[in-house]
């Protein structure tokens, strides 16, 4: 079977654990060597040795600004030009929405959506030289769906929906013809499947609201990843894509 990113170089945020670290290794089995983050060396600990070959992971914090910088500054020592790039990274925060601080939207603004519009900046400086360049969002179902008690969660992925189409367009009329799309999960079995599960009640209405009546698998998620990134979806550009099991409908 022709591997999809065969010599792609690609960077992933948020490779440590679930759909992030499903994400990092399906694109080394497409063919890609992979450069990804994570803010624990624990993390790094657990990923599989046959993996390690093909790739290089850094430890830090998505919306740390100095670490981007330093990232991407060892980029630019190394000449590595990248072809596509995977903003993963990001943080879940439910609370009732008058008792959100600032520091609290703050947070979840930096880690879900500057990130993404920072880390998505060096990479369209990098990338210029390269060929069949992706850039793919990682979004949620809840940034178009409203959910209680998820205000500040959903205003960060709302933001990246937006982010995803204006930057789609201004690529795309440039030299730089990036590609740029969002993927909208719905509920799927990542690291926090198992403390919801505990929750039946909660966790039997969500699989009445889908019309699989499952969770998605990580590896559902990862496949749409791989094609956005590839040249197989070359046509593709500023969409919202939404893989939920039929949440939505």
């Amino acid at each position: 079977m022709k591997k999809l990113l065969l010599n792609n170089k690609i960077l992933i945020s948020g490779v440590g654990k679930g759909l992030g670290k499903q994400m990092f290794y399906n694109c080394i089995d497409n063919g890609a060597f992979v450069y990804g983050f994570t803010r624990s060396k624990i993390d790094i600990k657990k990923i599989k040795k046959k993996y390690l070959k093909n790739s290089k992971i850094f430890i830090g914090d998505a919306s740390n600004i100095k670490f981007i910088k330093k990232l991407f500054s060892y980029f630019s020592k190394k000449k590595i030009k990248l072809n596509g790039l995977i903003n993963n990274a990001g943080q879940r925060q439910r609370k009732p929405f008058v008792n959100i601080s600032y520091n609290e939207i703050n947070k979840i603004m930096r880690v879900n959506f500057i990130s993404t519009f920072m880390i998505s900046q060096y990479f369209v400086k990098n990338s210029i030289l390269s060929k069949n360049k992706s850039i793919v969002n990682i979004g949620s179902i809840v940034g178009e769906n409203p959910f209680a008690e998820l205000t500040g969660y959903a205003s960060s992925k709302s933001a990246i929906a937006g982010f995803t189409k204006s930057l789609s367009l201004e690529l795309a009329n440039n030299n730089n013809n990036i590609r740029v799309n969002c993927i909208n999960p719905g509920f799927t079995k990542t690291s926090y499947f198992a403390k919801f599960k505990k929750n039946k009640k909660l966790y039997n209405w969500t699989l009445n609201k889908i019309s699989a009546r499952r969770w998605g698998e990580s590896s559902e998620i990862s496949k749409l990843a791989i094609f956005l990134l590839s040249t197989k979806a070359s046509y593709i550009n500023g969409q919202v894509i939404n893989i939920d099991g039929g949440w939505r409908a």
